[in-house]
Protein backbone atom coordinates (compact mmCIF):
# COMPACT_ATOMS: atom_id res chain seq x y z
CA UNK A 1 0.00 0.00 0.00
CA UNK A 2 2.63 2.53 1.01
CA UNK A 3 4.50 1.76 -2.36
CA UNK A 4 0.85 2.31 -4.30
CA UNK A 5 0.55 5.42 -2.69
CA UNK A 6 4.14 6.90 -3.61
CA UNK A 7 3.73 6.11 -6.88
CA UNK A 8 0.28 7.61 -6.82
CA UNK A 9 2.12 10.97 -5.28
CA UNK A 10 4.78 10.79 -8.03
CA UNK A 11 2.40 10.69 -10.59
CA UNK A 12 0.33 13.88 -9.68
CA UNK A 13 3.60 15.29 -9.38
CA UNK A 14 4.12 14.74 -12.69
CA UNK A 15 0.97 15.93 -13.92
CA UNK A 16 1.60 19.46 -12.23
CA UNK A 17 4.69 19.61 -13.90
CA UNK A 18 3.09 18.96 -17.35
CA UNK A 19 0.29 21.84 -16.48
CA UNK A 20 2.40 24.00 -14.50
CA UNK A 21 5.84 24.14 -16.51
CA UNK A 22 4.61 26.52 -19.07
CA UNK A 23 6.74 26.72 -22.48
CA UNK A 24 9.68 29.35 -21.78
CA UNK A 25 8.71 32.04 -24.56
CA UNK A 26 12.16 33.77 -24.13
CA UNK A 27 14.68 33.88 -27.21
CA UNK A 28 15.90 30.37 -26.96
CA UNK A 29 12.65 28.99 -28.50
CA UNK A 30 13.40 29.29 -32.53
CA UNK A 31 16.94 28.85 -32.41
CA UNK A 32 18.78 25.52 -33.22
CA UNK A 33 21.55 24.69 -30.46
CA UNK A 34 24.42 22.50 -29.63
CA UNK A 35 23.50 22.00 -25.93
CA UNK A 36 20.72 22.77 -23.86
CA UNK A 37 22.88 23.52 -20.21
CA UNK A 38 20.62 23.33 -16.77
CA UNK A 39 21.76 24.77 -13.90
CA UNK A 40 20.52 23.49 -10.66
CA UNK A 41 21.26 25.55 -7.02
CA UNK A 42 20.70 24.08 -3.96
CA UNK A 43 18.49 26.24 -1.45
CA UNK A 44 17.57 24.08 1.21
CA UNK A 45 17.80 24.64 5.00
CA UNK A 46 21.41 23.38 5.20
CA UNK A 47 22.93 26.37 3.39
CA UNK A 48 22.65 30.21 4.99
CA UNK A 49 22.75 32.86 3.28
CA UNK A 50 26.11 33.71 2.78
CA UNK A 51 26.71 30.41 1.27
CA UNK A 52 23.27 30.73 -1.06
CA UNK A 53 25.40 33.68 -2.45
CA UNK A 54 29.05 31.89 -2.72
CA UNK A 55 26.72 30.06 -4.91
CA UNK A 56 24.86 32.77 -6.63
CA UNK A 57 27.21 35.49 -6.99
CA UNK A 58 29.83 32.28 -8.42
CA UNK A 59 28.39 31.01 -11.24
CA UNK A 60 27.06 34.54 -12.16
CA UNK A 61 31.14 35.14 -12.55
CA UNK A 62 32.47 31.74 -13.65
CA UNK A 63 30.13 32.67 -16.52
CA UNK A 64 31.74 35.98 -17.70
CA UNK A 65 35.21 34.30 -16.86
CA UNK A 66 37.04 34.84 -20.18
CA UNK A 67 37.38 31.12 -20.71
CA UNK A 68 33.90 30.69 -20.00
CA UNK A 69 33.04 33.13 -22.51
CA UNK A 70 34.79 31.81 -25.09
CA UNK A 71 33.93 28.27 -24.62
CA UNK A 72 30.34 29.37 -24.90
CA UNK A 73 30.44 31.44 -28.15
CA UNK A 74 32.54 29.06 -29.58
CA UNK A 75 29.56 26.57 -29.05
CA UNK A 76 27.44 29.55 -32.12
CA UNK A 77 24.21 28.83 -30.42
CA UNK A 78 23.79 27.66 -26.75
CA UNK A 79 20.80 27.77 -23.74
CA UNK A 80 21.12 28.15 -20.20
CA UNK A 81 18.54 27.70 -17.98
CA UNK A 82 18.88 28.26 -13.76
CA UNK A 83 16.65 27.01 -10.71
CA UNK A 84 17.23 26.90 -6.90
CA UNK A 85 15.99 23.81 -5.13
CA UNK A 86 15.16 22.21 -1.91
CA UNK A 87 11.96 20.41 -0.43
CA UNK A 88 9.45 18.36 -2.69
CA UNK A 89 7.47 21.75 -4.43
CA UNK A 90 9.99 24.06 -3.76
CA UNK A 91 11.56 24.75 -7.46
CA UNK A 92 11.99 28.22 -8.45
CA UNK A 93 13.44 30.35 -11.49
CA UNK A 94 16.26 32.08 -11.20
CA UNK A 95 16.08 33.06 -15.08
CA UNK A 96 14.67 31.15 -17.46
CA UNK A 97 16.06 29.55 -21.08
CA UNK A 98 18.03 31.93 -22.50
CA UNK A 99 19.72 31.59 -26.10
CA UNK A 100 23.60 32.55 -25.61
CA UNK A 101 26.02 33.17 -28.74
CA UNK A 102 27.37 36.55 -28.08
CA UNK A 103 29.23 37.90 -24.91
CA UNK A 104 26.73 39.83 -24.43
CA UNK A 105 24.37 37.23 -24.05
CA UNK A 106 26.49 35.85 -21.52
CA UNK A 107 27.03 38.87 -19.67
CA UNK A 108 23.07 39.66 -19.72
CA UNK A 109 22.76 36.32 -17.97
CA UNK A 110 25.42 36.48 -15.48
CA UNK A 111 23.49 39.98 -14.48
CA UNK A 112 20.29 38.37 -14.03
CA UNK A 113 21.84 35.55 -11.71
CA UNK A 114 23.57 37.79 -9.41
CA UNK A 115 20.42 40.05 -8.80
CA UNK A 116 18.81 37.06 -8.16
CA UNK A 117 16.68 37.20 -5.14
CA UNK A 118 16.11 33.54 -2.64
CA UNK A 119 13.06 32.57 -2.42
CA UNK A 120 13.58 29.40 0.04
CA UNK A 121 15.44 28.50 2.79
CA UNK A 122 13.46 26.61 5.08
CA UNK A 123 13.10 23.43 3.32
CA UNK A 124 14.81 19.94 3.00
CA UNK A 125 16.89 18.11 0.25
CA UNK A 126 14.75 16.49 -2.16
CA UNK A 127 17.21 15.55 -5.21
CA UNK A 128 14.80 13.27 -6.53
CA UNK A 129 11.63 15.87 -6.96
CA UNK A 130 14.92 18.60 -8.19
CA UNK A 131 15.40 15.97 -10.86
CA UNK A 132 11.99 15.67 -11.65
CA UNK A 133 11.17 19.36 -11.72
CA UNK A 134 14.18 19.33 -14.27
CA UNK A 135 12.92 16.42 -16.72
CA UNK A 136 9.78 18.47 -17.08
CA UNK A 137 11.29 21.21 -17.98
CA UNK A 138 13.55 19.84 -20.85
CA UNK A 139 10.22 18.01 -22.34
CA UNK A 140 8.16 21.18 -22.00
CA UNK A 141 11.76 22.55 -24.31
CA UNK A 142 10.38 23.08 -28.14
CA UNK A 143 14.08 23.61 -29.40
CA UNK A 144 15.96 20.73 -30.52
CA UNK A 145 19.75 20.75 -28.79
CA UNK A 146 22.05 18.16 -29.80
CA UNK A 147 22.94 17.82 -26.26
CA UNK A 148 20.91 17.98 -23.02
CA UNK A 149 22.70 18.23 -19.50
CA UNK A 150 21.54 19.13 -16.27
CA UNK A 151 24.39 20.23 -13.45
CA UNK A 152 23.11 19.63 -10.03
CA UNK A 153 24.94 21.39 -7.02
CA UNK A 154 24.59 20.70 -3.46
CA UNK A 155 26.32 20.19 -0.11
CA UNK A 156 24.14 17.36 1.70
CA UNK A 157 22.42 13.71 0.76
CA UNK A 158 18.89 13.63 -0.44
CA UNK A 159 16.52 13.80 2.67
CA UNK A 160 13.15 14.01 1.84
CA UNK A 161 10.57 12.64 -1.07
CA UNK A 162 10.94 9.63 -3.46
CA UNK A 163 14.52 9.31 -3.99
CA UNK A 164 16.94 9.92 -7.19
CA UNK A 165 16.64 6.40 -8.27
CA UNK A 166 13.06 6.75 -8.46
CA UNK A 167 13.27 9.49 -10.06
CA UNK A 168 15.15 8.46 -13.19
CA UNK A 169 12.76 5.28 -13.41
CA UNK A 170 10.16 7.27 -13.33
CA UNK A 171 11.11 10.40 -15.40
CA UNK A 172 11.90 10.96 -18.91
CA UNK A 173 16.26 11.29 -18.99
CA UNK A 174 16.75 9.32 -22.18
CA UNK A 175 18.99 11.91 -23.29
CA UNK A 176 19.80 14.12 -20.50
CA UNK A 177 23.55 13.89 -19.08
CA UNK A 178 22.89 14.47 -15.38
CA UNK A 179 26.61 16.09 -13.24
CA UNK A 180 27.14 16.59 -10.18
CA UNK A 181 29.02 19.58 -8.14
CA UNK A 182 29.85 18.54 -4.69
CA UNK A 183 30.29 21.52 -1.70
CA UNK A 184 32.40 19.81 1.21
CA UNK A 185 31.79 20.67 4.47
CA UNK A 186 28.39 19.22 5.72
CA UNK A 187 28.23 15.78 7.82
CA UNK A 188 27.33 12.82 5.99
CA UNK A 189 29.49 14.07 3.13
CA UNK A 190 27.33 13.91 -0.33
CA UNK A 191 30.61 12.87 -2.64
CA UNK A 192 29.80 9.39 -2.44
CA UNK A 193 26.11 9.51 -2.20
CA UNK A 194 26.44 12.26 -5.59
CA UNK A 195 28.46 9.39 -7.45
CA UNK A 196 26.50 6.49 -6.48
CA UNK A 197 23.08 7.75 -6.73
CA UNK A 198 22.76 10.85 -8.96
CA UNK A 199 24.76 11.22 -11.88
CA UNK A 200 23.40 9.27 -14.56
CA UNK A 201 24.21 9.06 -18.57
CA UNK A 202 27.29 8.53 -20.25
CA UNK A 203 30.51 11.22 -19.57
CA UNK A 204 28.48 12.25 -16.10
CA UNK A 205 30.92 13.59 -13.98
CA UNK A 206 31.40 15.37 -10.37
CA UNK A 207 32.77 18.27 -9.51
CA UNK A 208 34.40 18.78 -6.37
CA UNK A 209 34.34 22.24 -4.05
CA UNK A 210 36.41 22.18 -0.77
CA UNK A 211 34.06 24.99 0.95
CA UNK A 212 32.08 27.24 -0.51
CA UNK A 213 35.05 29.70 -1.20
CA UNK A 214 35.99 27.23 -3.61
CA UNK A 215 32.81 27.35 -5.58
CA UNK A 216 33.37 29.78 -8.17
CA UNK A 217 36.87 27.64 -9.30
CA UNK A 218 34.33 24.10 -8.84
CA UNK A 219 31.34 25.49 -11.04
CA UNK A 220 34.49 27.53 -13.80
CA UNK A 221 36.02 23.61 -14.10
CA UNK A 222 32.57 22.42 -14.33
CA UNK A 223 31.64 24.84 -16.69
CA UNK A 224 33.98 24.20 -19.22
CA UNK A 225 34.02 20.60 -19.26
CA UNK A 226 29.90 20.55 -19.51
CA UNK A 227 30.44 23.14 -22.59
CA UNK A 228 34.01 21.25 -24.37
CA UNK A 229 34.42 21.80 -28.25
CA UNK A 230 31.23 21.62 -30.13
CA UNK A 231 29.40 17.94 -30.05
CA UNK A 232 32.55 16.48 -28.51
CA UNK A 233 30.48 15.30 -25.52
CA UNK A 234 31.64 11.88 -25.82
CA UNK A 235 35.11 12.39 -25.40
CA UNK A 236 34.82 13.69 -21.70
CA UNK A 237 35.26 10.16 -20.04
CA UNK A 238 33.58 6.92 -19.64
CA UNK A 239 30.49 6.45 -19.26
CA UNK A 240 28.68 6.94 -15.36
CA UNK A 241 24.98 5.98 -14.73
CA UNK A 242 23.40 6.26 -11.63
CA UNK A 243 23.47 2.94 -9.29
CA UNK A 244 19.42 2.01 -8.13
Amino acid sequence: MGWLLLRVGIWFFALALVGLINPDRSNAQDKACNLALMLALDSSSSIDAAEYEFQLKGLAAALIDPEVKEAIVNQDGMILYAYEWSGRYNQEIIVGWSFLKTEADIEAFAVKLAAHQRVRDDYPTAIGYSLGYASGVFRKLRMRCARKVLDVSGDGVHNEGFSPAIAYKVFDFYDVIVNGLVIKGDNPDPESYYREHVLHGPGAFLEIANGYEAYQKAIKRKLLREIGPKNLAHLIGPPISAKY
